[in-house]
């Protein structure tokens, strides 16, 4: 017994190793780190202003440096970088403004009875899960590890789920794609055959005043080195982005450059995929690109993979060196059931009785925009054979592809053109109302907001 557990031991080392890492997101942290020895700081360090301290007063809504406090530390967790206090300082004045923006946001919610449910709110913390490869509540438990309060990532996200309601309401029959709006909108792509389209994500950053623009370039500067430090983008647009897309981690899916700011466009044309741009200044803010993919308008021939998984959970997060037993016998089982499963209905009946902690069709994926590790497994795997094992902290996964065909994933189907439709104009809603929120708002700004710690 002692040989197979060691054995075991050995491969689940192995495989973890040779497996894809888990993000940065995932990784442990700790802000201790950061420390420095007494001698490098001869000065004494500043005094820390009280929680309750108040920065501002928003229509009557107080704003206090425990708020303030709250966010930066979500924010360093959501990079997995260790910041420095020089760098969060350079940033308080526009997490400042970002929670002045959300409180006048949270008003009209509230002044249009909108209820967010909490199954809206646990969704959207899932996707912000499953975007960066986490185990389901692992966010929730590196927030109580790290003393975030899950309230702030909560708090966040209601407003976004609320705000978005209320363009709907905004809009209202306005928001109504009709089938003739559709038609123009594929004769426009038609036109534009072989022009250029761009699958990108952005971070927007708005700016109060356009004649004093410097604590926002600063900020959006700040973003932009923790970004490319490999801070992960979609937390942190889900975190500072302004732009309706923040829900989706940023993403805008594939756009054409005459649905971009003209800024942009002669950006987004010269920079190599995966790379962070700098600051973009466009109507009404700071523009932070980054493009995951380009094609040609109406041509763009992919593989569509049609998936089935089965997952082995752990009992608890690995150590490779060291398995529990449970783990031990999960990759003997994995191994088991690669050489006794033949077909696609197997793998759903697998994963059934593993308890389904995976969806059994994770659904159809593009073999050319997989991350390069999961695309060399998957480019040689014969259908109806099962991959080797998967390990990840918390479980391993078996792959099967059901069936592989080529397709031009290029051509937009009718609901996918609605949807980019909608985007537009629930984009252009949100910063005309914004702008109305604050031209009317009673905003009391206490010096200890302009104050530096």
């Amino acid at each position: 017994m002692s040989k197979t557990h060691c054995t075991a031991s050995t491969a689940l080392a192995a495989l973890l190793a040779f497996s894809a890492v888990l993000p940065a997101m995932a990784a442990p942290h700790h802000h201790k780190t950061e420390a420095k020895p007494a001698a490098a700081k001869p000065a004494a360090a500043p005094v820390k202003p009280p929680e309750d301290q108040i920065l501002a007063v928003i229509n009557g809504q107080v704003l206090t440096q425990r708020d303030v406090d709250n966010r930066a530390k979500l924010f360093v967790l959501s990079t997995g970088l260790p910041i420095s206090p020089e760098i969060m300082n350079r940033m308080r004045g526009q997490i400042i403004h970002q929670l002045i923006d959300e409180r006048l946001k949270t008003q009209e919610i509230l002044k249009r009875h909108i209820n967010v449910e909490p199954d809206q709110i646990a969704g959207a913390i899932s996707n912000i899960e499953q975007r960066n490869g986490m185990p389901k509540h692992a966010l929730r438990d590196r927030l109580a590890t790290d003393g975030v309060s899950l309230t702030t990532l909560i708090d966040q996200i209601r407003v976004q789920i609320g705000w978005m309601q209320v363009l709907r309401e905004k809009l209202g029959e306005e928001g109504r794609i009709t089938a003739t709006q559709i038609s123009q909108r594929e004769q426009a792509l038609q036109a534009e055959q072989g022009r250029a389209q761009y699958f990108m994500s952005e971070i927007f950053v708005p700016v109060a005043d356009p004649r004093h623009d410097e604590n926002e370039l600063a900020f959006t500067k700040t973003i932009i080195s923790q970004l490319r430090e490999g801070a992960p983008f979609p937390i942190v647009a889900a975190q500072f982005s302004q732009a309706q897309s923040a829900l989706d981690g940023g993403s805008m899916g594939w756009v054409q450059e005459d649905s971009l700011d003209p800024q942009v466009v002669s950006i987004v044309r010269q920079m190599p995929i995966g790379a962070i741009s700098n600051p973009i200044q466009v109507a009404g803010g700071f523009v932070i690109a980054t493009v995951q993919a380009k094609r040609v308008v109406g041509k763009q021939m992919g593989t569509l993979l049609d998936l089935r998984q089965a997952f082995f959970p752990f009992d608890a997060p690995l150590n490779p060196q060291n398995p529990t037993d449970q783990q031990k016998m999960a990759l003997q089982h994995a191994t088991a059931a690669i050489q006794n499963t033949h077909s696609c209905p197997e793998m759903e009946a697998l994963n059934k009785s593993l308890g389904e902690k995976r969806p059994s069709n994770p659904g159809a994926q593009v073999l050319e925009r997989l991350m390069p590790q999961m695309k060399a497994i998957l480019e040689t795997l014969p259908p109806n054979k099962v991959s080797r094992p998967l390990v990840s902290m918390d479980g391993i996964a078996l792959l099967m592809i059901c069936d592989r065909q080529q397709k031009n994933l290029a051509q937009q189907s009718p609901s996918e053109i609605a949807d980019q439709l909608m985007n537009e104009r629930v984009e252009q809603a949100s910063r005309q109302l914004q702008r109305d929120l604050q031209r009317r708002a009673i905003i009391e700004m206490r010096p200890a907001a302009k104050a530096t710690n």
